[in-house]
């Protein structure tokens, strides 16, 4: 047996959560460059960027060297594999928080009505789906991710209320389309990110429950009595 491979593990859990956190703080700024128009922010987040990519590309690596010193089988084989999975998410989250940086000058002339057509309430519960995300993976808690698996199934509905709303005033508003389209696009990147987190919550339940849960199957076979993480 590799005798290092306890700590080699331990190390790459670190480095998922380390990387996880930076991500959170990424969208925080991302969102908060949009609904505050504040330019700093948005410098914030391509800065942390920059961090993320290293991240991603230091934890592929370690994975690779685990793989190719051990056998690793198990759950210590269930987190080589998750940690992978994960550390793609989270470096797709980060880009995204970058592309939500590049929809706040155009929204800004227009950001109040923005806010009312119920943008704010879902940055809300994507924030909390992310942060829950990474909760379940400190933790191990297959509660929380499940929770966060159907938690989608109400962004899922929100997105749609919104999109609806944005076509009508797009309709109704000729001046708005142009910021519409903006929004629509900002829409598809909250809605990814809220996918992106229960990517990570099945790898979670994998890891902890050595069940593959994807595309939402069987998730009542595993705890019925799991609760949304956002309402």
């Amino acid at each position: 047996m590799y005798p290092y491979l306890e700590e080699e593990l331990d190390q790459l859990r670190t480095q998922i959560i380390k990387m996880g956190s930076l991500v959170e703080e990424q969208i925080d700024f991302a969102v908060r460059c949009l609904l505050e128009s504040n330019t700093e922010l948005g410098k914030l987040v391509i800065e942390r960027d920059k961090q993320v990519d290293k991240f991603d590309v230091k934890i592929d690596k370690q994975c690779q060297r685990i793989f190719a010193l051990t056998q690793p089988v198990a759950f210590d084989l269930r987190l080589i594999m998750s940690a992978l999975r994960i550390n793609n998410e989270l470096e797709r989250m980060g880009d995204i928080a970058l592309n939500i940086v590049e929809r706040a000058e155009p929204l800004t002339p227009r950001l109040q009505e923005i806010k009312e057509i119920g943008f704010e309430e879902m940055i809300e519960k994507v924030k909390i789906m992310v942060s829950k995300t990474i909760d379940s993976f400190v933790n191990n808690d297959h509660e929380i991710a499940l929770g966060i698996m159907k938690s989608d199934d109400v962004i899922d509905e929100l997105d749609k209320t919104i999109f609806y709303k944005l076509i009508d005033k797009m309709n109704e508003d000729n001046t708005f389309i142009t910021t519409g389209a903006h929004a629509i696009s900002l829409l598809r990147h909250l809605e990814r990110l809220a996918d992106h987190s229960t990517n990570i919550a099945e790898e979670v339940v994998f890891l902890v429950d050595a069940k593959i849960v994807k595309h939402k199957k069987n998730l009542d076979d595993l705890n019925i009595n799991s609760q949304p993480v956002i309402n």
